[in-house]
């Protein structure tokens, strides 16, 4: 079938914008265990609100964007729920997840679904990859993307240097913006301009760079073989060995190709951002999200009062006493019971979570049902805020610096758990630190 795509709009009619939002699926997001072997991690609760929700409320701030695919391969009953509702909350657009037979990689399933994005002739699509946090700045991407008359517009940022290396890294010409070189995960120091993984791509210049790439990769197959993301990066559940499946990425097959283009061009945000790939990130993104709704004057987050230290989220059928003193950086969950005198700080308290009288829940995620005694501490350690990291040394081995406990666990009265991941369904007897519960 001959690849058909829309030229530019011309005589000034207005150009027409598809959103389409990454979500993987469930082979991958093994480092986000325990918690998504109970939720999928697209729809975790982050501050108060699923992760594919906070991408689908910065696309509803895209006024001509109509339709939103959401692309993975998880089954279709996942996400049959979510998108039920989010039809709902989102009237101006329609929302449709579109399911791969098999991982075909950032870039292969944007191709494999070339003729849903490319019906109606649009002539740019957003590309956001879910397990992001940000504020999503799309109307300013959108804005340099026509002032340049460009066919890429990707998001950067800046990390500290010694972390930039663990990201795709971008050169770009400081002047006009336009993207030079770009090279993923580089063996050496290039830039500390990293890809933020939202994207805006001219539908005349993306497909024909993903079919070039697919031809690439059949005529030299055994020469482009790349390791996953996860087993690079690997973390206390992560055995994923090199991909074995044949896959088309962005950030590996493509962009560097983007960069040889003169209308490649880098929008660098100044505002937060940082992935959302292991358990433990859920904390500090969670933190950034509730700060920017405090910033904004959400009417979703609690007053400031002697005992609530904003930014806090409580979901409206949470119990907290009053005497208990919360934040700052907290989320709870719907029908969570918080008793006297507890102290919760930088944390996530999921649905129906109890915590006992006099406890205290520090640099955590407490799973769904799970219940903590009377005069227990669980607590995780803190991590710098410009950290893209979220486990630290401790005693030569490397732990989570969040602690976690899965769904429906329980901490005995006077245990303390530090520096820990508990799976489900386990209950803690006596003190334990820098331990997986398995």
């Amino acid at each position: 079938m001959s690849l058909q795509v829309p030229s530019r709009a011309k005589g000034g009619a207005t150009p027409s914008t598809k959103a389409v939002i990454l979500v993987g699926g469930p082979a991958r997001g093994t480092r986000f265990r325990p918690l998504s072997l109970d939720v999928p991690k697209p729809l975790f609760d982050v501050a108060g609100h699923p992760i594919l929700e906070h991408c689908l409320n910065a696309v509803a701030k895209v006024p001509d964007i109509k339709e939103v695919f959401i692309i993975g391969y998880y089954e279709e009953s996942v996400f049959r729920d979510f998108i039920r509702d989010a039809a709902r909350n989102y009237p101006n657009f329609s929302i449709k997840y579109l399911r791969e037979y098999q991982a075909l990689g950032t870039a292969g399933g944007l191709y494999h679904f070339r003729d849903a994005i490319l019906k109606g002739r649009p002539d740019r699509f957003f590309v956001i990859n879910a397990d992001v946090c940000c504020s999503f700045p799309l109307t300013e991407m959108l804005k340099l993307f026509d002032d340049r008359d460009a066919e890429a517009v990707i998001l950067g940022t800046r990390v500290n240097d010694d972390a930039a290396t663990n990201f795709g890294c971008i050169v770009s010409d400081a002047h006009n913006k336009r993207v030079l070189h770009y090279v993923e995960k580089p063996e050496s120091h290039i830039s500390n301009l990293i890809n933020c993984g939202v994207y805006l791509f001219s539908t005349e210049c993306i497909f024909p760079a993903v079919k070039s790439a697919i031809k690439r990769r059949t005529e030299r197959p055994r020469l482009v073989s790349y390791p996953s993301t996860e087993a690079l990066d690997s973390s206390f559940f992560d055995q994923d060995d090199a991909e074995k499946s044949e896959v088309i990425r962005l950030e590996q097959d493509i962009l560097s190709d983007l960069a040889d283009s003169r209308q490649f061009f880098v929008l660098e945000t100044k505002d937060f951002w940082r992935q959302i790939k292991t358990a433990g990130s859920a904390v500090p993104a969670n933190a950034l999200y509730l700060q920017k709704a405090f910033q904004s004057g959400s009417e979703e987050i609690s007053k400031p009062s002697a005992n609530i230290l904003p930014p806090v989220y409580i979901h409206p059928t949470a119990r907290v006493d009053p005497t208990a003193k919360l934040g700052p950086n907290v989320s709870i969950g719907a029908n969570v019971t918080i008793g006297p005198g507890v102290r919760v700080k930088e944390a996530i308290v999921l649905e129906d979570a109890e915590i006992k009288h006099d406890s205290c829940v520090m640099y955590a995620i407490v799973g769904w049902s799970s219940k903590i005694g009377a005069w227990a501490r669980v607590e995780g350690t803190p991590t710098p805020v410009a950290s893209h990291n979220t486990t630290i040394i401790k005693n030569g081995v490397k732990v989570q610096s969040i602690t976690i406990l899965g769904k429906d666990c329980g901490v005995r009265d006077e245990v303390r758990v530090q520096n820990c991941v508990c799976l489900p369904n386990k209950e803690l007897k006596r003190d334990v630190t820098n331990e997986v519960i398995m």
